[in-house]
């Protein structure tokens, strides 16, 4: 499977280079320090601020389920929120099985 072509387990979310762009929004609003441009930043910061963003859209649907299940918060929040953090948990492992398989490519390689 290419990067592209859609994340394991379906989700109709195809996993391409817009993820890492910015181009979905989290609970936060879109995906902080995560530019596709190589001005100004390098890979481990892109990684360190996908992972912090991703962190983030996790505890902020935490927050809202728990307000919900004390009767303070509007379900339609709870539900975007939920959805987000999976769509995120989704991106996620979607970029780890891309890495994972890169790595096994690499280690497949003749010297």
């Amino acid at each position: 499977m290419k990067l592209g072509e859609g994340v394991r387990n379906g989700g109709g979310h195809n996993g391409g280079s817009e993820c890492l762009s910015g181009g979905h929004p989290t609970a936060g609003g879109t995906a902080k320090g995560v530019s596709g441009s190589a001005e100004g930043g390098d890979f481990s910061a892109m990684v360190k601020g996908f992972a912090e963003g991703a962190v983030k859209s996790g505890q902020q649907a935490e927050q809202q389920t728990t307000a919900a299940a004390a009767g303070k918060a509007d379900l339609n929040s709870v539900v975007m929120a939920v959805s987000e953090a999976e769509l995120t948990l989704n991106t996620v492992v979607a970029v780890r099985d891309k890495v994972i398989e890169a790595y096994r490519e690499i280690l497949r390689m003749p010297i």
